[in-house]
């Protein structure tokens, strides 16, 4: 039985990893893809802007993959190569904050995923605007070390100087990585899957003792807080409320994302945001038979919820405000 390959997808928060899945998903290619998507807070938003496919798509929240839910990763593996599905291929979207040492281990001294699945290569998206702030971050560092193709994401938000002192600092990292720059992860099927990239020589190279059993530890200070609300949200307080949030914290706050529900709009809504800039655009029409809901998660460090929650709150529809 031929093993199936695997791309792992990796980045730090915000660089661009849900654009470039979807870009694979919509590409041309006849392959039956089983697609397991992480994220770090409980209330996931990356599944649900997947684009709509007959591919498999699994959903593993509130951990990374690389510590608290990483016997996650193995049983959702497991289950999905005995659910008797026709599969091609695995692509795994991991988190923002994943260090990708454990996730490669896993696929080395698990028996059942050893045995059927061969790791095609470690695809790191790099946020070119935020990368030198994140390389703060010892996940940002380990992700771009371990990569076999670095894509060096959003060079439309840079000048050519900037970009050219952060390729000189990838290349410095990561010699061996092919670095490919792109605007919203525009990059060919045929360049970052079925590659063949990945060499356990190179990963030992890098850390010797990754066979062996290691417990990842994240940076206490950095935390995620999300929620979910039925209500209708105000846009304008909505806007309000986060552009004076990111002015007040947008140092501390890495990543801001969210699907919503605006009073008297029939598509919901995708709000993204690092740091100091946010952007939004309308999403796919609510259904008829979707319960309609906001949902949104913010990861950065020493959040305070309380606050957090109080300015959310202020931004609902107040049900005596829809009835009139």
């Amino acid at each position: 039985m031929s093993k199936l390959k695997t791309t792992i997808l990796t980045g730090f928060l915000g660089a661009g990893k849900t654009t470039l899945l979807n870009r694979i998903l919509s590409s041309e290619s006849t392959e039956r893809v089983a697609v397991i998507v992480n994220e770090y807070g409980e209330v996931g938003i990356d599944g649900q802007l997947v684009v709509q496919t007959n591919d498999q798509i699994v959903e593993l929240n509130n951990g990374c993959i690389c510590c608290t839910v990483r016997d996650d990763l193995i049983a959702a593996i497991r289950a999905l190569l005995q659910s008797g599905r026709q599969i091609d291929r695995f692509i795994i979207e991991t988190s923002g904050l994943a260090d990708p040492a454990p996730v490669i281990q896993s696929f080395i001294l698990d028996d059942v995923l050893s045995a059927r699945l061969e790791l095609d290569a470690i695809v790191t998206v790099v946020d070119a605007r935020h990368i030198e702030g994140q390389l703060a971050q010892e996940e940002a560092v380990e992700q771009i070390s371990f990569a076999d193709v670095l894509l060096l994401n959003k060079i439309d938000l840079v000048d050519e100087d900037h970009l050219l002192k952060v390729e000189r600092d990838l290349r410095r990292r990561n010699p061996l990585a092919r670095i490919i720059p792109t605007k919203d992860c525009g990059v060919a099927f045929e360049d970052v899957v079925g590659i063949g990239a990945f060499d356990l020589k190179n990963v030992l190279a890098i850390d010797p003792q990754i066979l062996e059993e290691q417990e990842h530890e994240h940076d206490q200070t950095i935390g995620c807080v999300a929620f979910r609300e039925r209500e209708p949200l105000d846009p304008v307080a909505l806007n309000s409320w986060l552009t004076r949030l990111v002015q007040d914290i947008g140092a501390d706050l890495f990543r801001m994302k969210g699907v919503l529900s605006f009073a008297g709009e029939a598509r919901r809504y995708v709000l993204h945001g690092i740091h100091m800039t946010l952007e939004g655009r309308p999403g796919k029409v609510w259904q008829p038979s979707e319960v309609r809901s906001s949902d949104i998660v913010f990861i950065g460090r020493n959040l305070d919820e309380e606050m957090l929650r109080a300015g959310f709150e202020r931004c609902i529809v107040p049900r005596q405000a829809l009835a009139s």
